[in-house]
């Protein structure tokens, strides 16, 4: 009964352009509503199934609040473009709620000893990290034309919510940069003498620019090493690095700097906008480079200025002299 209907999401996802990774997310959570209500088909299901599925997650499974708010999503998405109808009104669900975690912050000598044990493509996404505040997928998928090294500008192109930004470029990773997009230029066209479609494009740009898969400034600034099949066209791509790869390099970085820290990729991003205000950035500055909506989000950062959180002075100092 079900594999039909996914099928037909699958297909209601595909015609609005969604990525892969949307894909698979908004699958997991349907079929995941569809088993809870015992596989009862979802147009037999109301606004109170929706809302005692959510209340499931955040009671029960004890979800944090975005995975809540992404299953609610998809909830939305399947009844909308798939049932064509509303979803009704289920507001006075139980909204998941968490311990509010402080960001993980390196210290300068932490990132350089990060750094310094990364190398490769690994080392330039970490530098991408810390020295421009990227995220982790916002830097693997970096295409070569959105480095300017004349302007040292960074092009982020449809980061977290569909927003593009431009940020700083470290001048101090231009020497990598050069280097590291010889090597890349070399494989490119190593790639164009054999059969492939080009680098994957969204649909789009790909209507728009027909030749842009097979153009190099179209091409992933951090390429994957094997080419790859489109699962939905069937095309041969090489694609980018994926997140879990930099992920790992960062993990085992950590560990061999004796960071004695959760830290991971994101850490860099926590690490570029707490030394960015320490060293007398505007926060609103930072708010653009970070890519926050909303100020609150970037004030978290203040919370290591200077001299511990919010800058206090501890009543035990000069206790003793």
């Amino acid at each position: 009964m079900n594999s039909p209907f996914l099928q037909s999401v699958r297909d209601a996802i595909r015609l609005k352009y969604y990525s892969i990774k949307t894909e698979e997310t908004y699958l997991y959570w349907i079929n995941w509503y569809i088993r809870f209500h015992q596989m009862k088909h979802p147009r037999d299901l109301g606004e109170a199934d929706i809302r005692k599925f959510l209340n499931y997650l955040a009671i029960e499974r004890n979800v944090a609040a975005s995975t809540q708010k992404v299953a609610l999503n998809s909830l939305v998405f399947m009844y909308r473009h798939v049932l064509n109808t509303e979803p009704g009104d289920f507001s006075q669900y139980h909204r998941a709620t968490g311990p509010k975690k402080l960001p993980v912050v390196l210290t300068r000598s932490e990132v350089r000893g990060l750094l310094n044990n990364l190398s490769g493509s690994a080392f330039l996404c970490g530098g991408f990290m810390y020295g421009s505040g990227l995220r982790v997928m916002e830097t693997a998928r970096l295409r070569v034309s959105d480095v300017d090294v004349e302007r040292l500008t960074v092009r982020v192109r449809d980061g977290k919510g569909g927003k593009s930004r431009l940020v700083t470029l470290a001048p101090d990773l231009l020497p990598h940069i050069i280097l590291h997009l010889k090597s890349v230029e070399l494989q490119f066209q190593q790639d164009n003498i054999r059969e492939w479609a080009g680098v994957y494009l969204p649909h789009a740009l790909a209507l728009k620019y027909p030749n842009a898969p097979f153009e190099w400034g179209w091409q992933y600034l951090f390429p994957a090493s094997k080419h790859s099949i489109d699962p939905r066209s069937g095309k041969k791509h090489r694609h980018h690095l994926t997140e879990q790869s930099i992920q790992r390099s960062v993990k085992s970085a950590v560990r061999a700097t004796g960071i004695n820290k959760p830290a991971t990729c994101h850490s860099l991003r926590h690490s570029f906008a707490t030394h960015l205000l320490e060293s007398g950035a505007d926060i609103r500055t930072v708010q653009e480079q970070l890519g926050h909506s909303d100020i609150r989000t970037t004030e978290i950062y203040t919370h290591v200025l200077n001299r511990g959180a919010r800058a206090v002075r501890s009543p035990m100092t000069n206790l003793f002299d």
